[in-house]
């Protein structure tokens, strides 16, 4: 391999067998091994994780607490500091999720259900393609792997730094997607989506202005971005909300894939009450199972000239 333009996704490089690679291998093995503990145990680990992690990572532990604290203003200091716990939890407990998803799927059997999937299968019917306005979950490609039990989800990414840990990545979701489109391939974005397939994007992070608009999120002006207007009206595709989460017991957990009906006139003329509206929706996604967002992401980075600092 070599440079990182030569980078074909999914191709194995005989460069990944070097040292400088060794530690992504042995990293590869834990996690593989990890994978097949019983889910008793797997949670047990969760929480210790998720304690060391809170005791780290004291920026992204900041980040969340503010973000909880900008959003859910109605909750008492306790209960914030209690929720952002939480999310680390979810966190760990996502990276377990993703992992059996991976390596033992059959662990979701029984565990699924499932609203709303007339939606997708009307709009495919008639030849649209459907971009699936979701939100980035701490169950990660778990979700994409319940999904898939249904109908056949592709799915937007970002290459990861390292090719070699990117390789096991993509091969593992390749059991899960049918395709995986760059983040920056806007036409392969297009092309699919007039292929009629259906696209899991997630329009919910905070790219600066250079490609969204400031629209309130949680009442709350923050960089919104406006991409996917642009793939509906050159794609004649539609959107639809889609959102997974868990449910029950920690310890004997469900999921649930909740898919709306197709949002009426979008794109409009209108970009402020586009990016308005999507917001909304993935507000009120989140608050069905507010702790399984990563908050601990700077979803408020972004502040123009004449708006508060958030952090």
């Amino acid at each position: 391999m070599s440079t990182q333009t030569d980078y074909i996704p999914g191709k194995f490089y005989w460069s990944f067998l070097l040292p400088k690679y060794w530690n992504v291998w042995i990293s590869i093995c834990l996690l593989m091994l990890l994978a097949i503990l019983p889910w008793s145990v797997q949670r047990l680990i969760s929480h210790g994780l998720a304690k060391l992690a809170w005791t780290l990572l004291k920026s992204r532990r900041k980040t969340t607490i503010r973000n909880l604290e900008v959003c859910f203003p109605e909750w008492s200091e306790e209960e914030v500091y209690q929720q952002a716990q939480q999310v680390f939890v979810d966190m760990m407990l996502g990276t377990f999720e993703t992992l059996n998803a991976w390596y033992k799927p059959y662990w979701f059997k029984n565990r699924v259900t499932i609203e709303g999937l007339e939606h997708i299968t009307q709009a495919q019917a008639t030849g649209k393609g459907v971009l699936l306005l979701g939100t980035h979950s701490t169950l990660l490609d778990a979700g994409g792997y319940i999904c898939s039990q249904y109908f056949e989800p592709d799915v937007v990414y970002r290459p990861q730094n390292n090719p070699l840990l990117d390789l096991i990545i993509y091969r593992c979701r390749a059991t899960i997607y049918k395709s995986q489109i760059d983040h920056d391939d806007m036409r392969g974005l297009i092309r699919h989506l007039k292929d009629g397939d259906a696209i899991w994007y997630s329009p919910d992070q905070d790219f600066g202005l250079k490609q969204g608009i400031m629209a309130p999120f949680f009442n709350v002006p923050a960089a919104t971005v406006t991409a996917h207007r642009r793939l509906l009206k050159i794609s004649k595709a539609v959107a639809i909300p889609l959102y997974f989460y868990r449910y029950g017991s920690e310890k004997n957990p469900k999921y649930h894939i909740l898919i709306e009906p197709i949002v009426e006139n979008l794109p409009s003329q209108d970009e402020l009450d586009d990016a308005t509206r999507v917001n909304k929706i993935i507000e009120t996604q989140l608050r069905i199972a507010p702790t399984q967002y990563m908050w601990f992401h700077r979803r408020f980075k972004t502040r123009p000239e004449g708006y508060d600092h958030i952090y």
